[in-house]
C-alpha cells in the first residue's frame, strides 16, 4: 500500500548535507514472495542501483553511496533506508506484507529500521486520517501536532545517527504543513459541492470534441491526471476495475489530462499503449485551463464526481484504489 504520508516525504527529496564515501555498502535482500526478479535501489544525485537476485535467491550487491537518505523498489512497492559507506545491510521481507515484515540486520541497520517503523506508524495514521478530514479545523490541527510530537520524540531518543536526526526533524514538520494544505484542499472543494459544475470542451482521443454538457443524465466521474505523474499511473489498474464493475450502469468515466502541449503526442501514445478506458481528453490549457482552475487543482491525482443534472457530488472525490469510491457509488449509480 502507497501511504500518503510516506508520499509526503518522498516528496520533499534526498537532499540534506552529503557525504560520497569511497568505502562500499554491502546489501543484500531476502524477501519472500517477491514481485520481481530485481531490486532497484535509488538515492542522492540521481542515484540508482538495480541488483538481480542470484542462485541462492539472494538480492546481493557491493557499491558506494551518498551518505543518507536511500529508498528501494521491488516493482511494487518501496521503502526508505539509510546508507552509509561501510555499512553492512541485510534486509528481509515478505512481499505479502511488504510494509509489517521489513526487518534490517546488520552493521547500520538501526536507522533503516526506525525509518521501516516510522512508515508503519505513518500507515496507521493515514487510517484515521479520512475521519479527520471531516472534523473541524482545531480538532485536526490537535491530530497533527500530537503526531509531530510523538514523531519528535520518538526520533530522539533512538540514538540514530545525528546526519539523520538533522535530515528527518524538518521533515516532519514539513509533513505536518503538507497535511494542513491537503485539509485546506478538501475543505475548499466541500464548498463548492452541490453547485453547478463548470464546463469543459476538450479534445477527446478518439477524434473530435466532448463537452460535459454531452455527458448529462449520466453521473460523471472525472480523473484529472497527467503521463508524467506517478501516483496517477499507479490508480490506472484500479480505474479499470472500478470501469469495468460500472460497465453499462449509468456513469461515465472521463480522464483530463493535464499535460502540456509539447507532450500531446506522448499523451496519445500513452492512451493507445495503456489501453486506457473511459473518454480520454486533453485540457486546452494544462493547469491553467478554466476547469482546473475553477476546482483550485493544484496537485494530482485529482478526482470529482458529478451528479446526471452537471451538479458537484464530490470536488475531491475517493481515488479508485478507495474502497470508500466503491460504496459512494454503490449508493448513486443504478
Amino acid at each position: 500500500m502507497k501511504k500518503l504520508v510516506y508520499l509526503l516525504v518522498l516528496s520533499v527529496g534526498f537532499s540534506f548535507a552529503q557525504t560520497t564515501t569511497k568505502e562500499k555498502v554491502k546489501f543484500s535482500a531476502k524477501i519472500e514472495n517477491r514481485n520481481s526478479d530485481t531490486l532497484t535501489v535509488f538515492g542522492p544525485n540521481k542515484f540508482k542501483q538495480v541488483i538481480p537476485i542470484n542462485k541462492k535467491g539472494v538480492f546481493e550487491a557491493s557499491f558506494e553511496v551518498t551518505d543518507g537518505l536511500h529508498q528501494f523498489s521491488d516493482g511494487s512497492e518501496s521503502s526508505m533506508m539509510y546508507l552509509r559507506g561501510g555499512d553492512d545491510i541485510k534486509l528481509t521481507l515478505d512481499a505479502k506484507e511488504f510494509d509489517e515484515t521489513i526487518v534490517y540486520t546488520g552493521k547500520g541497520s538501526k536507522e533503516s529500521n526506525f525509518l521501516a517503523q516510522k512508515a508503519l506508524s505513518d500507515e496507521k495514521f493515514e487510517m484515521e486520517l479520512e475521519g479527520l478530514l471531516e472534523k473541524d479545523e482545531a480538532t485536526f490541527k490537535a491530530a497533527l501536532d500530537k503526531k509531530a510530537k510523538e514523531d519528535l520524540a520518538k526520533l530522539e531518543s533512538a540514538g540514530l545517527d545525528e546526519k539523520l536526526v538533522s535530515a528527518l526533524k524538518p521533515r516532519i514538520a514539513q509533513e505536518g504543513m503538507m497535511l494542513t494544505q491537503y485539509y485546506n484542499q478538501k475543505a475548499a472543494a466541500k464548498k463548492v459541492e452541490g453547485t453547478t459544475a463548470p464546463s469543459f470542451d476538450y479534445e477527446n482521443h478518439k477524434g473530435g470534441k466532448t463537452k460535459l454538457e454531452d455527458l448529462r443524465g449520466k453521473y460523471v466521474y472525472i480523473d484529472v491526471w497527467a503521463t508524467w505523474c506517478g501516483p496517477c499511473r499507479a490508480e490506472i489498474p484500479h480505474l479499470k476495475k472500478i470501469e469495468e464493475k460500472y460497465h453499462g450502469k449509468n456513469i461515465e468515466f472521463v480522464s483530463i489530462s493535464v499535460d502540456v502541449d509539447k507532450d500531446h503526442e506522448k499523451w496519445q501514445k500513452f492512451v493507445t499503449e495503456k489501453q486506457l478506458g473511459g473518454i480520454q481528453l486533453f485540457a486546452d490549457k494544462n493547469w491553467m485551463s478554466d476547469f482546473i482552475k475553477a476546482f483550485g487543482i493544484n496537485s494530482i491525482p485529482r478526482f470529482i464526481l458529478i451528479d446526471p443534472n452537471g451538479n458537484v457530488v464530490k470536488a475531491d472525490a475517493p481515488r479508485p484504489s478507495s474502497a470508500t469510491l466503491v460504496e459512494l457509488l454503490d449508493g448513486l449509480v443504478k
